[in-house]
């Protein structure tokens, strides 16, 4: 054949690709092939040394006995295909949990055929997506997860409970409650902190809480020394596990704010000046440690925290991890069991915590099985109060200056004169040094009195910021005691 008839090289490439694979973009503009009837998606411009799609394409025409092509046709054969793809449709990819069509959820089980969970409102079955519903983004952290058991009438409920030092039943409960808040892409769950003292088992009861959902690959990892490793190790994976905290800077603390209730990060794309790279992110996480210091009431606010007691029996790791692989398929499909139950339970949705969706899924558990998660998710943000507090001088300078108003009392004055007068409280007449990181000026004071607002809130003083005529102020006020009866209705 004379060398102006043959097909080029790029032509055959971009034909077998089109008829292979399925291509579309997302919002931020990355181009992602889908292999036809398979609902696992790599974007075309990855240079990961496994599971490329250059890699998938070199293979797929080598083994259709088409040929072995050069890296210059597949350039350009790739670069007419992501030209193409960019004038389709939108669609989003997803790690692990994507909703679905009808009100249903999927759980991608990181299995090579593609089979996965679909939790709708009436049960739950293992299908493989349609790839249009559906489109699955894996990375080197998404691991494989057993096919859940079938009927497993929450056998396997107790079963995870028995390996995990949990403290008590609330404990328990708020567990539950927070696994079945990562089968739902749309819901942001506090992240638990796994607490008690040393050898109770906290890395160990954390990993099979990650484990649950991640597969028997997932692990807890040291927290990343700057933001930008962090947001990377979140955004590869679905729960992020971070292992034996003992301090929480402010950056790491504002950071996990973010991941907990979703923010979105961008950074200039590599080799360029102009174009950026954005990354949205809302992930569920779970530290663990014995104790963190002091707790910044905004992170106060999206804590969990699941107190451990020390086992009286000692296992080996060997014989611990042996019985829970064998169990998981169990402890999965009671999960999803009750995951279905939990959805279709009707509850009413609490108003007054900020967590808001957590607390109606907190409700729905305990229509649908009798438990006290809601109950015990109040108390376990009142705990978290005290602990700010208790590690908050400035906090308990007010509160202590509050406690010498009359109930229904207002008090209005300058930041300034707010400064002077609660420093002169904590100083007292013996005039003791002020601690480091006491307020020095009007506005910082003010500044950290808005971080503490919900905190004070929650123990009856309410801070309120307004302004005259002549100067802004802030006031405080103390609400006047409830009815005798409502006292009673509360307790």
């Amino acid at each position: 054949m004379p060398e102006d008839e043959k097909t080029p090289a790029r032509q055959i490439i971009t034909d077998y690709a089109q008829a292979h694979f399925r291509y579309f973009r997302t919002i931020d503009g990355t181009v992602y092939a889908q292999k036809n009837g398979h609902p696992v998606a790599r974007p075309i411009r990855s240079q990961g040394t496994t599971g490329s799609h250059r890699q998938e394409l070199m293979v797929g025409l080598f083994k259709d006995g088409i040929g072995v092509f050069n890296g210059t046709a597949l350039k350009e054969a790739l670069d007419l295909i992501e030209a193409l793809a960019l004038t389709e449709g939108v669609q989003p990819t997803h790690i692990r949990v994507a909703p679905g069509f009808d009100g249903a959820t999927w759980l991608d089980l990181g299995r090579d055929d593609g089979q996965c969970v679909r939790i709708h409102p009436t049960g739950w079955d293992i299908l493989t997506p349609n790839p249009k519903e559906v489109c699955w983004r894996r990375t080197q952290l998404t691991g494989e997860l057993p096919l859940p058991a079938k009927d497993t009438e929450g056998k396997g409920i107790d079963l995870l409970l028995r390996l995990c030092n949990f403290a008590n039943a609330e404990t328990e409960c708020l567990a539950l409650a927070w696994l079945i808040g990562c089968l739902e892409p749309s819901v942001p769950v506090p992240a638990p902190f796994l607490t008690g003292p040393q050898g109770a088992g906290k890395s160990t009861g954390g990993r099979m809480l990650v484990r649950i959902i991640e597969g028997m690959s997932g692990d807890l990892r040291r927290a990343p020394k700057d933001e930008e490793n962090m947001i990377t190790a979140v955004a590869a994976g679905w729960v992020t596990a971070l292992d034996n905290l003992s301090h929480l800077p402010p950056d790491l603390s504002d950071l996990m704010c973010c991941i907990v209730t979703g923010a979105e990060s961008i950074k200039r794309a590599l080799f360029t000046d102009g174009d950026v790279v954005r990354s949205r992110y809302r992930r569920p996480m779970l530290l663990t440690g014995i104790d963190v210091g002091v707790i910044r009431p905004d992170l106060a606010e999206r804590l969990l925290p699941l107190r451990l007691v020390r086992p009286r029996v000692r296992r080996t790791e060997a014989e611990l991890w042996t019985e829970y692989a064998e169990i998981l398929p169990v402890v999965l499909g009671s999960l999803l069991d009750l995951t279905v139950k939990v959805r279709a339970a009707e509850a009413d949705t609490p108003t007054d915590l900020r967590m808001a969706d957590f607390a109606h899924l907190c409700a729905q558990l305990d229509a649908a099985t009798g438990f006290g998660a809601l109950k015990a998710y109040r108390a376990s943000l009142d705990d978290l109060n005290d602990d700010v507090i208790e590690g908050d001088l400035l906090a308990q300078t007010v509160l202590q200056h509050a406690a010498t108003l009359d109930p229904g009392t207002e008090v209005r004055m300058t930041s300034s004169e707010w400064l002077h007068c609660l420093t002169s409280l904590y100083s007292g007449e013996d005039c003791r040094p002020l601690p480091k990181g006491w307020p020095t000026t009007g506005k910082v004071l003010s500044d950290r009195l808005k971080r503490l607002q919900p905190t004070l809130a929650a123990r009856g003083v309410l801070i309120d910021w307004g302004r005259t005529s002549a100067a802004r102020y802030i006031e405080m006020t103390r609400p006047p005691l409830p009815p005798p009866h409502q006292q009673e209705e509360a307790f």
